[in-house]
């Protein structure tokens, strides 16, 4: 019989398998112009199909948590990794782009963010631990499995066709996050309490979460982390060309940069704040950010400095996002951390299109760069004042000398 600990690490693997599956759908811009060429549709139509995934992403992780405590962490991505696969293959059908908004948009955004939310603040449970370092790997290998079928997904493209590719890319992603979820586990709190920092940690609801105002200044910090991060994402190659006076092969080439950064920032930066503290990691990347976007909007760039202030902003937002599920943990406690960390993951799904409507508003990239660099300015003073809700009482001295009251730790019965 395998031990706890041999357990455990297979819910990793497991999740991995999930979360590369899951981060595919990063691969759409891939499909735009493919699609405008394969049925004559407008290039900011079909573009806007990666909006309506990414909104209907943001906002089914308000609803993911009621789901798993109804159907168990298991079914639930059985169920998520169906519904995205047939969303995918069904769009390999489609003929017009309200079909193409509702599959490839509604449905897939919907599954992808049930299945993300639950499996990350799943594994997080079982290794309270090691929260940064963990987030960091499950949120790693979502960036992963957007890096990889880059490759497998133009692959596609190319030899069988756009809407060939929606089926097979369907059939592979159904593949790996049901077959993914065969090796996770529930992760049950056995206990409504735990001590952290010599004080009775509570697990608060989302009723509860949303009465006190840390719940309200963490989301301004993560929705200006993940503004400053998407927005780049978005238009990094135009900032190039229109900017720094590259030509399109070589500023195309910063589109893989803020993929490899990206991710490596989950990774470190995940690790690095078990260590050092999380609310220290998210000011120091802000800083970073702040610094790096500083640099676009009143320096003369050229090819070092477009592409170091690049990589900062893509490597300090994988890590921002990376760190944050830990946050919501440690400030709220880790039962309801699905449901809880679903309201403050709006601030996601709202920074992705609000940096463009900004843009639009103030008139292009610099003043959008300037307000970017304020706002992770005033995010660092909240990160640097901000301290945890009141968890009761303090406790003079923890006589298990285990940091816990009772038993706090995931269930080891069988899902």
């Amino acid at each position: 019989m395998k031990t706890s600990t041999d357990r455990r690490w297979l819910i990793v693997i497991g999740t991995i398998i999930v979360q590369m599956g899951l981060g595919t759908i990063y691969t759409w811009s891939l499909f735009n112009q493919p699609l405008v060429d394969h049925f004559g549709w407008q290039l900011n139509s079909v573009a806007l199909t990666f909006s309506i995934t990414s909104l209907a992403l943001a906002l089914s992780t308000l609803f993911a948590g009621k789901l798993q405590d109804k159907w168990g962490i298991r079914r639930l991505l059985t169920c998520a990794g169906i519904v995205l696969g047939a969303g995918l293959i069904i769009s390999s059908q489609v003929s017009s782009l309200w079909m193409l908004y509702i599959l490839a948009g509604v449905i897939v955004g919907a599954a992808d963010g049930t299945a993300y939310i639950t499996s990350l603040s799943n594994l997080i449970k079982w290794f309270p631990e090691r929260k940064g370092l963990i987030s960091g790997i499950s949120v790693g290998a979502y960036g992963t499995g957007s890096l990889i079928f880059k490759f497998i997904n133009g692959s596609f493209i190319q030899s069988a066709g756009v809407t060939q590719a929606f089926l097979f890319w369907g059939l592979i992603v159904m593949i790996m996050v049901v077959g993914g979820s065969f090796l996770v586990r529930e992760a049950k709190i056995s206990q409504e309490q735990k001590i952290q920092n010599g004080r009775i940690q509570k697990n608060y609801t989302v009723k509860e979460m949303l009465k006190t105002k840390e719940a309200y200044l963490l989301f301004v910090i993560f929705f200006t982390s993940c503004m400053s991060g998407l927005f780049l994402i978005g238009i990094v190659k135009d900032i190039g060309v229109k900017m720094a006076g590259l030509d399109i092969a070589t500023a195309s080439n910063a589109v893989a940069l803020v993929a490899i950064f990206n991710t490596s920032g989950r990774i470190i930066l995940g690790a690095l704040s078990d260590k050092v503290g999380r609310l220290r990691v998210v000011s120091g990347a802000l800083l970073v950010t702040a610094a790096a976007v500083s640099v676009l909007s009143f320096v003369h760039l050229n090819y070092g400095l477009f592409f170091a202030s690049v990589a900062a902003i893509a490597f300090c937002f994988g890590g921002n996002i990376t760190v944050f599920p830990a946050i919501v943990a440690d400030f709220f406690g880790l039962k309801n951390q699905s449901k809880n960390y679903g309201i403050i993951y709006q601030g996601f799904g709202i920074g992705a299109i609000s940096g463009s409507f900004i843009a639009s508003s103030l008139g292009g990239f610099i003043p959008t760069f300037k307000l970017i660099a304020v706002l992770s300015i005033v995010s660092v003073i909240i990160a640097m004042t901000i301290k945890s809700p009141g968890n009761g009482n303090p406790k003079a001295k923890d006589k298990s000398n285990t940091g816990k009251i009772g038993s706090f730790s995931p269930d080891t019965r069988a899902s």
